[in-house]
């Protein structure tokens, strides 16, 4: 059994977890209340340069100033099929573009369809890397794991959909 790291780190959009290996990022914990501050070193050097590495790098995108990961993945976790539908993912949902569920199904040929690619998404263990924010319904945003704020802050990040504006309140107009 691969001997692991787990880490969080507080970014502009929340605290974030990475679970590593010496074979890569085999996990990425998006932002949520019970994700509590953390950090293990009970793995070797490889498994923290590894860590780092993705702290780094999430960090540098996060901040706008990345567009790909370039840290080791360790696929572990996922199964056959859903690392199809991923792969697809990755190779035609690049920074800044989206793709429809029902697309992406129909791209990497998912006999469930769009409902089967959802349900990859829902259990992707490497969100942002493997990007499932940039997969949407095709009437709307569609779910994501980590919250509706967290998919449209990350998708205007990209550039692929307008930020929101800031409501009334938040506007200094002078009244006329």
């Amino acid at each position: 059994m691969a001997t692991m790291v787990r880490t969080t780190f507080e970014t502009t959009v929340g605290r974030f977890g990475v679970l590593a290996t010496e074979a890569g990022v085999r996990a990425v914990l998006l932002p949520s209340p019970k994700l509590r501050r953390s950090t293990s070193h009970a793995a070797g050097p490889a498994a923290k340069a590894v860590t780092e590495q993705a702290v780094t790098e999430f960090c540098e995108y996060l901040g706008g100033d990345r567009q790909a990961f370039d840290f080791p993945l360790d696929w572990s976790l996922v199964g056959r099929a859903q690392r199809v539908v991923l792969g697809t993912l990755c190779d035609i949902a690049p920074y800044g573009h989206v793709v429809t569920y029902g697309e992406l199904a129909r791209r990497s040929g998912c006999p469930g369809g769009a409902r089967a690619v959802g349900q990859a998404m829902a259990r992707n263990p490497l969100p942002l890397v493997v990007p499932c924010h940039r997969v949407v319904a095709a009437n709307g945003l569609g779910g994501y794991g980590g919250g509706l704020p967290l998919k449209r802050r990350l998708l205007a990040l990209e550039g692929a959909i307008a930020p929101e504006l800031p409501g009334p309140a938040a506007l200094s107009i002078p009244p006329l």
